[in-house]
């Protein structure tokens, strides 16, 4: 599955919604329609002293339940049409969470790799003044993504509040703690990850204690899952980046594999570990299946040789539509990604708040106010999901698609 066909995705998720909900032809388009969207060229001066041109764009998909909210993603695969996917599923996370806050996405066309810092913050920079007038706290909110992080939030905040004259913290989430960050925020996704699969154990039947793991990806969701599976009982058997994967049947220590990349770029060459590829991590004889990278990585193609018991969406979108319905029909646990890795958005939501009433909340409160919120998600989802006898991505549908709904009634948009 393409990025660009994650839309239609999810667009046909909200179809599949329109029966049991008794939705209307008019409803359905509202739906379906991203409210605004924003394409900008940024000039940017490099450091040999070329200017480079950079295309960026914004889309705010729906603020019925509230201000958009969504990150940023500098990265080569970008377009409007991706970024506008990518808003949808925001959109409906934040609704199935119970936030007050409509989607949002953003995302700049480079390659950062090969970008220096001072190259990556004139970017981040030029970026927030070609948006500013666009953005802001009570309108959109930003937030990192794919290859953005705590430093390039804090640029961006830091030109934001140089642009409208004063200090604005509140236009990022996942900036620096001192600049306002919240405490628990790098490990939200992740966490809140494992908060699901901790229940979806549980309505399994499977035991947690020496689970065994595989974790395709490994960026700041990949590695802080692959830390975070000791403190829940688990072994790391695979795990995998860009440039393939590793599998060691004595288990992983995410920490060792994490120093590792830092200083070689990659996993590839670990000891004591056999080189496996992407595909072959997704098709491991584990209990439990992360996929943290990007997009349609399992499809109607490979779907029959997935074996987990457990799928845990820490990514956006990476199952299609034709994978999700065979998983489900072979009795596999799918947790959605809109369900399964809402914990940056719940964290992020929790350092909006600390930004309006200007307090630091410490990390144990955060981290007990995202278990309660993620777990009372779950609940719902599996509730609707075993009264309605649909899979749980559908059950999330249905709740989200009924909360965004009831919020554009009763503001009279249709």
């Amino acid at each position: 599955m393409l990025l660009t066909d994650l839309l239609s995705t999810v667009q046909s998720y909200i179809s599949r919604c329109a029966c049991d909900l008794s939705l209307g032809k008019n409803e359905i388009e509202i739906l379906k329609s991203p409210q605004r969207e924003l394409q900008v060229s940024l000039p940017v001066r490099m450091d040999n002293g070329r200017t480079t041109m950079f295309q960026g764009f914004r889309v705010q998909y729906n603020s019925a339940l509230g201000p958009t909210k969504g990150g940023i993603r500098f990265h080569l695969d970008q377009s409007l049409e991706s970024v506008r996917a990518l808003a949808a599923l925001m959109t409906w996370k934040c609704a199935l969470h119970d936030l007050p806050l409509g989607g949002a996405k953003g995302g700049v066309i480079c390659n950062p790799k090969d970008m220096s810092t001072d190259e990556t913050e004139r970017l981040s920079r030029g970026f927030i003044r070609a948006i500013h007038y666009f953005v802001g706290p009570g309108k959109d909110v930003l937030a990192p993504d794919v290859n953005t992080n705590p430093q390039i939030m804090g640029w961006m905040m830091d030109e934001y509040s140089r642009l409208v004259g004063k200090n604005a913290f509140g236009i990022v989430t996942g900036k620096p703690i001192i600049l306002g960050g919240s405490a628990g925020r790098l490990q939200a996704t992740s966490l809140g990850g494992w908060y699901t699969i901790r229940e979806a154990a549980r309505s399994v039947g499977l035991e947690l204690k020496n689970a065994s793991v595989a974790i395709q990806g490994y960026g700041n969701v990949g590695y802080n899952a692959a830390r975070l599976a000791t403190s829940f009982d688990c072994r790391v058997l695979a795990v995998s980046d860009s440039k393939g994967g590793i599998i060691s049947q004595k288990g992983l220590i995410a920490e060792d594999l994490n120093r590792k990349k830092q200083i070689n770029g990659s996993l590839k060459g670990f000891p004591e570990t056999t080189s496996i590829s992407n595909q072959e991590l997704l098709e491991l004889n584990v209990d439990i299946l992360i996929p943290a990278a990007l997009e349609g990585v399992i499809t109607s193609e490979n779907a029959e040789s997935i074996r987990a018991r457990i799928v845990a969406e820490m990514a956006n979108g990476p199952i299609s539509q034709e994978a999700d319905d065979i998983l489900f029909s072979n009795g596999i646990h799918v947790i959605p990604d809109i369900l399964c890795n809402g914990g940056g958005v719940i964290v992020s939501y929790f350092e909006m708040v600390q930004n309006l009433i200007l307090q630091q909340w410490s990390e144990r409160e955060v981290i007990s106010l995202l278990n309660r919120k993620i777990l009372s998600s779950y609940a719902d989802v599996q509730n609707l999901s075993n009264a309605s006898k649909v899979d749980m991505r559908q059950a999330a549908y249905m709740l989200s698609t009924k909360r965004l709904l009831a919020a554009i009634k009763m503001k009279g948009w249709v």
